[in-house]
């Protein structure tokens, strides 16, 4: 059931899977089997069984060098982009949303786009996580800062007792989403993008399920667009109609025409 609902695999490990729902099944006093005709009846339950099974694992500025090709080498060609025509990034599975963010700041430190002509499109199927994102707010001891550049602190965030808050000028530039990858119709919900980040997700998938989610990822790039994956997620042995672009640091791939 999992599995068709979001494409989270844990068919081959369902010890991991039993310790991660135990709590909420005791809670509930049921068992793995009444809790299955339970998620029939209570469609709502599935946020609760989501937020139990993802990883929100990340940090700012996480994979830095892929970020410096994104600041460096892709976002200069988006340069003429105005805000009645404003460059569309999408940040795939957000999470908590430091990886947007990062990506605002970015846009920001570089200058090459007025005010407005970047929008970033931030989406997760985990609702909590969302709503923590939506709020900016980051504990000041939280690993979210492992990787941040100390020149961004008072560039991007403001003290916020013993939180930081990203910045109004980042946050402005984010509007985060629901969205379920494995979504028939995705494609409609998202409409077109320049510039895709979905990094460290698809590793929690098999072929069948990154199939269809870069399938509808190509489908959602604009000509010419961009799809940063994570460094240890590859789609070179798919054929998806993208481009692998190496360079000595990292590899991404650009938008070709399907064979």
């Amino acid at each position: 059931m999992i599995y068709n609902y979001c494409g989270i695999d844990y068919r081959k490990d369902i010890s991991a899977l039993e310790s991660k729902i135990k709590d909420r099944l005791n809670a509930l006093g049921l068992s793995a089997w009444e809790y299955c005709g339970y998620l029939k009846i209570e469609p709502n339950e599935w946020d609760a069984l989501v937020e139990l099974i993802t990883v929100n694992e990340t940090y700012f500025f996480r994979e830095e060098n892929a970020l410096e090709e994104f600041q460096k080498e892709v976002l200069p060609q988006y340069v003429k982009r105005t805000p009645e025509n404003p460059l569309l990034i999408w940040s795939a599975a957000c999470s908590t949303g430091e990886e947007p963010y990062t990506l605002g700041m970015l846009v920001e430190q570089s200058g090459l786009l007025s005010k407005g002509a970047v929008k970033i499109i931030a989406t997760d199927i985990n609702k909590k996580a969302l709503h923590k994102a939506k709020s900016g707010l980051y504990k000041k001891k939280s690993m979210s800062f492992r990787r941040m550049p100390p020149e961004f602190y008072n560039r991007f965030f403001i003290e916020f007792g013993d939180y930081y808050k990203v910045k109004e000028s980042i946050m402005e530039m984010v509007e985060f989403r629901y969205i379920n990858l494995l979504d028939d119709k995705m494609r409609e919900k998202m409409g077109k993008v320049d510039i895709i980040f979905c990094r460290n997700v698809l590793i929690y998938f098999d072929d069948a399920a990154i199939k269809k989610i870069i399938d509808a990822f190509y489908d959602i790039l604009n000509p010419g667009g961009y799809l940063f994956l994570g460094h240890a997620e590859s789609i070179t042995h798919l054929k998806t109609g993208f481009k692998a672009i190496y360079t000595p640091s990292t590899f991404y791939y650009k938008k070709g025409e399907k064979i």
